[in-house]
């Protein structure tokens, strides 16, 4: 009986070819299917592997693997969301006006968080991630880096978008020019998806209880 696998590559809501002028087919279906992919067949690999060892009583093997599950699991999460709040380039829309207004109490203006976010995303060292999060204790937006795929060092931080910034995401396209993809970004950003998260974060954070 073949093992059930756990994770599971999203579909895309959108063709390869739709992100186009700003990624190309090659690029995108290159990034979903074999990037991707390769984090979603070695996260299932490796639920699988590190069961085979349990049942073998070999405990001093799972740290090894369980480190490396974090780190394929964290890029599934990661790449799921990033696909998420990526659309067509024919269909720009402008910023939800909630969304709009929280991001400029966050940040004092809309110009003012875009150039945050641009520098954090081309400022990251080696492989990682610009990630604009909502914290709701604080009741603020942040903007954040992700080293490699570690979401685990967020705590009571919830990500409403992410830009993937490991040369995978855009060197097809941009070669060693990541200010330009970065800036490119903001041609086929869902912000409707972005406000849909944030909406269910905000409504969710009223409904717990006070901490006494």
């Amino acid at each position: 009986m073949a093992t059930k696998k756990i994770y599971q590559l999203p579909k895309l809501k959108y063709g390869y070819d739709e992100l186009w002028p700003y990624l190309t087919e090659e690029q995108v279906r290159l990034h979903h299917q074999k990037h991707h992919r390769g984090y979603v067949n070695k996260a299932n690999q490796l639920t699988a592997d590190i069961k085979a060892v349990r049942k073998k009583n070999e405990t001093a093997k799972v740290k090894c693997l369980t480190k490396s599950l974090a780190f394929n699991v964290g890029g599934h999460i990661l790449h799921s969301l990033f696909w998420e709040n990526l659309q067509p380039a024919d269909k720009k829309e402008t910023l939800p006006p909630n969304l709009e207004k929280k991001l400029e109490q966050s940040f004092g203006s809309v110009k003012k968080f875009k150039q945050e976010f641009e520098q954090t995303a081309n400022s990251v060292e080696g492989s990682g991630w610009a990630a604009l999060i909502f914290h709701p204790e604080a009741d603020r937006l942040l903007i954040t880096q992700i080293e490699k795929h570690n979401v685990d060092l967020l705590p009571a931080h919830h990500i409403l978008m992410v830009l993937d910034v490991w040369e995978h995401a855009y060197y097809i396209d941009y070669r060693h020019k990541r200010k330009s993809y970065v800036q490119s970004f903001w041609e086929i950003v869902n912000w409707s998806m972005v406000e849909q998260r944030l909406g269910a974060l905000s409504a969710s954070s009223k409904k717990s209880p006070a901490k006494e």
